[in-house]
């Protein structure tokens, strides 16, 4: 999303400082220095604190409390703790003492474009998409593929913000994919509903080291409510908030919640394979969809998982048994697959050169543009 001029101004005595800043501005992109004859107002002060840094401070926080679109980089020959701790706590984000290192410069205007990234997307209203995957039969390999398309788009981000959801009701498998025992599930969502709030929700989601978050199913038979089509609406609009993206393994679940989920999805991933039992379920899968009028035809992929160019069924008559396009074809790769299975790593760990790991970028390039690389949305509490 692109973002207005960021206007900067200086408060500084020191004019090597001000040198200094400015030779970092002009290889940034969208800053400008306002100079003194210059009447906008500044998004960005640059200020060196004054021998008596407390009463400056004070002066400081009070322009603080008067402007919310303001903010403030302070320069200071002292950098004692207790004067680190007061700029904290009014608010300055960043603080720099002599001397001045040029790579501390770049890294905290990279970082204060990044938070105005996130209040504009904020203002702007922009909501994260939905991407389900649903099995046309049990056993085509949704779970791998929503495991590996969160982790390939977290890959793309520098901070990555995508959440992970497993929706298969009994026994879902995400955490064993990625190696991990979550101590919540969905089932602490849905018998404190009355909770759910940005705060809960954070405590309930599972990270990952790939910067994606995880909220998984029930592992066992244990009498927790299931999630009603209200409440994955309440979940779903939530997590809008937080990440650019939400994928959510249906397996093959049709039920009320499930359909519910698809009316929201931004796009809908049928997973098929090479088999006509398989291509039969899809075509009637993707015709009840669209006739009941669940999902619209435009926002439906089609996804040929392990694809064997030899197979019995050909590509060709894969459409023609569909009555669709595919959309995305993953090849058949048992080996990378079942080692990435079993040893919890996503497949761009074990093998990051192979063909199924390239179909996988491939596919995320396609639609993760380029404003949505490299931002990530912000816990708002």
């Amino acid at each position: 999303m692109p973002l207005k001029t960021t206007f900067v101004k200086f408060s500084v005595q020191n004019q090597e400082i001000t040198n200094q800043f400015i030779r970092a501005i002009e290889v940034s992109k969208g800053f400008k220095v306002v100079s003194k004859g210059e009447n906008h107002q500044p998004d960005l002060l640059i200020i060196e604190l004054d021998k008596d840094s407390e009463t400056h401070l004070d002066k400081l926080n009070f322009f603080l409390d008067k402007t919310e679109d303001t903010h403030i980089f302070i320069v200071s020959e002292k950098s004692d703790p207790e004067i680190l701790i007061k700029a904290l706590r009014i608010g300055i984000k960043e603080f720099f003492p002599f001397p001045l290192q040029p790579k501390a410069i770049q890294d905290a205007l990279t970082r204060f474009k990044e938070r105005q990234a996130k209040i504009e997307q904020k203002k702007q209203g922009i909501p994260g998409k939905i991407f389900s995957i649903v099995g046309s039969k049990g056993g085509v390999g949704t779970t791998t593929i929503a495991v590996n398309l969160a982790t390939t788009i977290a890959s793309k981000q520098k901070k990555p913000s995508i959440g992970l959801l497993d929706m298969n009701i009994i026994f879902g498998e995400i955490p064993i994919f990625l190696d991990m025992s979550p101590k919540h599930h969905w089932g602490d969502i849905t018998k404190n509903i009355e909770r759910l709030d940005a705060f809960f929700l954070s405590n309930i989601l599972s990270e990952h080291p790939t910067g994606i978050h995880i909220l998984s199913s029930p592992r066992y038979l244990d009498g927790q409510p299931s999630p009603t089509p209200p409440i994955m609406e309440t979940l779903l609009e939530l997590m809008k908030k937080k990440y650019d993206y939400i994928i959510i393994d249906l397996g093959q679940s049709m039920n009320d919640t499930a359909l519910k989920i698809l009316k929201m999805s931004e796009l809908v991933n049928i997973v098929a394979i090479q088999s006509l039992p398989c291509l039969s379920n899809t075509n009637r899968l993707i015709k009840s969809m669209i006739e009941f009028g669940f999902v619209e035809r435009e926002n439906i992929n089609i996804v040929l998982n392990r694809y064997f160019k030899k197979g019995v069924i050909p590509l060709d008559s894969v459409e023609k048994g569909i009555g669709e396009k595919v959309t995305w074809v993953i090849p058949n790769d048992y080996s990378t697959t079942m080692s990435a299975i079993n040893s919890g790593k996503p497949l761009h760990d074990v093998s990051p050169r192979s063909k199924i790991v390239k179909s996988f970028d491939d596919y995320v390039e396609k639609f993760l543009p380029d404003s949505r690389k490299k931002e990530k949305k912000g816990w708002l509490f």
